[in-house]
C-alpha cells in the first residue's frame, strides 16, 4: 500500500502566524518558475507536503551551486515540509544532457557508491534526513533502487508507453544535440528515467513538488506530465536560478570552477574567501541564499552596506554565516586566523597546506626532495630554481633591496640557507619577490619528484 505522507495534515500550529513559505522561498530569491502557483501555495499552506530534489551522483562531493538547492529544501523542512533527497544512482549512470555539449563519462560501481556516501554527508550539513521511510522525516534515496531491477521491455510498456516522442524531441537540450549530431540514445532516454522518479516517488512516498535548477525546468515538467498519465495526481515543479559565474556560466563542477562543500576539496579558508570576496552587486542576494539569517536582519546589513560599501562589512558576514553553516565555528576561527595572518604583516608560521593551496592557487610551483631541503638549499639558487628570479646575481640584488620575502618574512642575508625548518606548513614554503609575486616551494620524497 503506497504511502499518502504528502496527504496528512500539518501539525497542529505548524504555520501559525508564519509567512507563507511560497513568499519566503521568492523573497530569498529561491523561485523563478512555479506550475500553477495557486494550486501550490494552497497545498503548502494547508498540508504537510513531501517534496524531493534531485542531486547528480558524478563527483564525491556537492559544490555551492547545490547548495542553492539545498538551503532551498532546508527551507521548506524548517516550514513544516518532508524533504526526500534523491542522488541519481540511476540517471548517474547515464548523464543528463541537459546544458552539455558533449556525452557524460560513465562512471563504476565503486565510484558512484563512494559519491553517493559523499552526497549524504554534505546534505546532512543543513537537512534533517534521519527518515525511516515510514512517512515521517526526510531521507535521502537512489533510484537506482527501483529503475536497476525493471527490466527494459518492462520500463517500455509501464513507462514509455505514457511519453510522446514528440514532446522528448522538443526540448532544447535534445535539439541542440540532435543538430550537432552527437545525442545518443542513453541521454535521450534521461529524461524519462527522471520523469519517471517523479511518478514514483508520488506512488511510493505521496510526494507532490519536485524542486530543481532552472535547467532542470523540461526534466520536471515531463515528471509532472507522467506523473498525471500514470496517476491522475496533480503534482508541482519549482525551480531556482543557476548560481552563474561572471561570465554567465553554470557553477559548478563541469565548468571547473566548482567551491566544494568538503573540506578536504576546498579548504574553510578556501570556502571563506569565496563568499568574502562576493561583488557588492552579489552579496546582498548572496545573504539571502547562503545564510540562515532572517530577513529584517539582511536589510538592515544591507542599508549599512549601501552607505559604506568600502567597509565590505556584508561581505565579511556572509562569508562568517555561510562558512559556519558548512564548516561550523572551528571553520569559521580557523578561516579568519588565516585570512588575518596571510594578508598581514606577520610571517606564515604553523599553516596548513590546504590553506596554502587556495590561497596561492594561481603561483606557479615546483617541488623539491625532502632530504634535499633537509640538507639545506641556498636562497639565492632556490629563488633562481623556482623561476622567480632569472639568475642569482639578480636574487641577490633583490635580496639587497628588500625585495624578498620567505613566507612573509622579509630577508636580509643573502647567504641563507633553507631547511625543512622554514616551511610555512607540513610541505610548503612561500616565496615572495616584491608586493605580489609568489613563487610555492613543496616538499615531496624522491619517487614522487622523480615520476613528475
Amino acid at each position: 500500500m503506497a504511502v499518502r505522507c504528502g496527504r496528512a495534515g500539518l501539525p497542529s500550529g505548524a504555520m501559525v502566524d508564519s509567512p507563507h513559505v511560497l513568499d519566503t522561498l521568492r523573497a530569498r530569491g529561491f523561485v523563478q518558475d512555479v506550475t500553477d502557483e495557486p494550486a501550490l501555495r494552497d497545498l503548502l499552506a494547508t498540508e504537510r507536503v513531501t517534496f524531493y530534489v534531485g542531486f547528480d551522483p558524478t563527483a564525491s562531493a556537492l559544490h555551492v551551486g547545490s547548495l542553492v538547492g539545498m538551503m532551498g529544501m532546508a527551507h521548506l523542512q524548517r516550514a513544516g515540509h518532508r524533504p526526500i533527497a534523491l542522488a541519481g544512482g540511476a540517471t548517474g549512470r547515464i548523464g543528463d544532457p541537459t546544458g552539455r555539449d558533449t556525452e557524460r563519462e560513465v562512471m563504476d560501481e565503486r565510484r558512484l557508491q563512494a559519491n553517493l556516501a559523499g552526497i549524504r554527508r554534505d546534505l546532512s550539513l543543513v537537512l534533517d534526513l534521519d527518515g525511516d521511510g515510514s512517512g515521517h522525516g526526510g531521507q535521502l534515496v537512489d533510484n537506482h533502487d527501483w529503475t536497476g531491477p525493471v527490466s527494459f521491455l518492462a520500463f517500455l510498456r509501464d513507462v514509455g508507453s505514457h511519453v510522446p516522442v514528440s514532446q522528448m524531441l522538443a526540448r532544447e537540450s535534445v535539439t541542440r544535440r540532435l543538430e550537432q549530431g552527437g545525442l545518443t540514445f542513453a541521454e535521450l532516454s534521461y529524461q524519462l528515467l527522471q520523469a519517471n522518479d517523479f511518478a514514483h516517488l508520488y506512488a511510493a512516498e505521496g510526494c507532490r513538488l519536485q524542486g530543481g535548477g532552472s535547467d532542470q525546468w523540461g526534466n520536471i515538467t515531463a515528471g509532472i506530465d507522467l506523473t498525471r498519465r500514470m496517476h491522475g495526481a496533480q503534482v508541482f515543479g519549482l525551480t531556482w536560478p543557476l548560481l552563474l559565474t561572471s561570465d554567465g556560466r553554470k557553477f559548478g563542477k563541469s565548468a571547473g570552477n566548482a567551491i566544494w562543500l568538503d573540506a578536504d576539496l576546498t579548504s574553510p579558508y578556501g570556502y571563506y574567501q569565496y563568499f568574502v570576496n562576493a561583488t557588492d552587486e552579489d552579496v546582498v542576494a548572496w545573504l539571502k541564499l547562503f545564510t540562515f539569517l532572517s530577513l529584517e536582519e539582511i536589510e538592515e546589513v544591507a542599508r549599512a552596506h549601501e552607505v559604506d560599501p568600502a567597509a565590505r562589512a556584508a561581505q565579511r558576514l556572509l562569508a562568517r554565516e555561510a562558512t559556519r553553516i558548512v564548516h561550523g565555528d572551528a571553520g569559521v576561527k580557523s578561516a579568519e586566523a588565516a585570512t588575518e595572518v596571510l594578508f598581514g604583516d606577520e610571517a606564515f608560521v604553523g599553516m596548513d597546506d590546504a590553506v596554502l593551496a587556495d590561497a596561492f592557487a594561481e603561483a606557479p610551483s615546483m617541488e623539491v626532495e625532502r632530504a634535499r631541503l633537509d640538507q639545506g638549499i641556498g636562497l639565492l639558487g632556490l629563488l633562481t630554481e623556482a623561476g622567480a628570479t632569472t639568475s642569482n646575481s639578480q636574487a641577490r640584488q633583490q635580496v639587497r633591496q628588500g625585495a624578498i620575502r620567505v613566507n612573509n618574512a622579509v630577508v636580509e642575508d643573502e647567504r641563507r640557507t633553507l631547511t625543512t625548518a622554514d616551511l610555512a606548513s607540513p610541505t610548503t614554503l612561500v616565496l615572495r619577490v616584491g608586493k605580489r609575486r609568489y613563487h610555492l616551494v613543496r616538499v615531496a620524497d624522491e619517487s614522487t619528484v622523480a615520476s613528475s
